[in-house]
């Protein structure tokens, strides 16, 4: 095995895909703090640019550039860039995500290719390009977002966990292949942090509107936790280089309980699903 000269995290050349608002903008916030040369990479360019004019006013290194992670051929194009200019990539965050909430019958074709393309193709098109980069240089840490989803029955987000899914095992997949290589692999899955994707985010959609006492209770129940806090523990755990990280650490319990016994997690989701519809209706 290659020796490792992945840099954690002073001086790290680090790319974040959704890095202008949300995990992706407290992910280069916590990391610019620790040393690293952050950039942000988003179709949200202003907010991007807003984002990193704070990093270097508070003196870190920061860089704003527009992308679609749809787009394989400028995500590729990103990547060389960045080691070209800068002699290296120590890490990359696929971390670009979208949802559409609503029951299956309710998504529409465009909805699916829409949360395909950014939430799956997005994170290939991110794996694949920085890959070949960091085999090349013998080191480097590809993290992924997935969700706690891909270990729980989560009705309304159908398209969103089938995602998630492919992201979680896709992750785990590669984190042995790249092993030899130098490159370390792992995957993200927070649980509900308090970011714009809790009312749909810029680019998602809500099909079904629910009564303002289900957001009570949502808020109430899942204690979304703030997403600087979120950053300080992932990046932590990336350091570690965990394989899969959750955050927050609670929501382990739900990994705990599909593990041990299928039937009580799809009771659970179904007495939960009831009372949503119930709540609907």
């Amino acid at each position: 095995m290659r020796k490792s000269m992945l840099r954690t995290y002073a001086d790290a050349v680090i790319i974040i895909t959704g890095g202008a608002s949300g995990i992706g903008r407290a992910l280069g916030e916590e990391l610019a703090i620790r040393g690293a040369d952050v950039i942000l990479a988003d179709m949200q360019i202003e907010l991007a640019d807003e984002a990193a004019a704070s990093i270097k006013k508070h003196g870190g290194k920061a860089e704003a550039v527009f992308l679609d992670v749809t787009d394989h051929t400028a995500v590729k194009k990103l990547v060389n860039d960045v080691y070209s200019k800068r002699g290296r990539l120590d890490y990359i965050f696929n971390n670009a995500g979208i949802a559409v909430f609503g029951e299956a019958i309710q998504n529409s074709h465009d909805d699916w290719e829409k949360v395909l393309n950014v939430n799956l193709h997005g994170v290939v098109h991110g794996v694949e390009a920085a890959y070949s980069v960091m085999v090349k240089q013998g080191f480097g840490h590809i993290v992924n977002t997935a969700s706690v989803a891909t270990f729980m029955v989560v009705p309304y987000l159908l398209s969103y966990v089938a995602t998630k899914y492919a992201v979680f095992g896709l992750s785990k997949t590669l984190r042995v292949e790249a092993r030899p290589y130098g490159v370390r692999v792992s995957v993200i899955c927070p649980g509900v942090i308090r970011t714009a994707m809790m009312q749909g985010g810029k680019f998602g959609k809500i099909l079904i509107k629910l009564p303002d006492k289900v957001m009570a209770d949502a808020e109430k129940n899942f204690r979304p936790m703030d997403p600087g806090m979120f950053a300080k523990k992932v990046i932590d755990k990336v350091a570690s280089n965990k394989a899969i990280i959750i955050v927050p650490s609670w929501w382990r319990i739900f990994w705990w309980v599909g593990r041990i016994s299928e039937p009580l997690a799809f009771f659970l989701s179904h007495l939960q699903h009831w009372n949503s519809r119930r709540m609907l209706s």
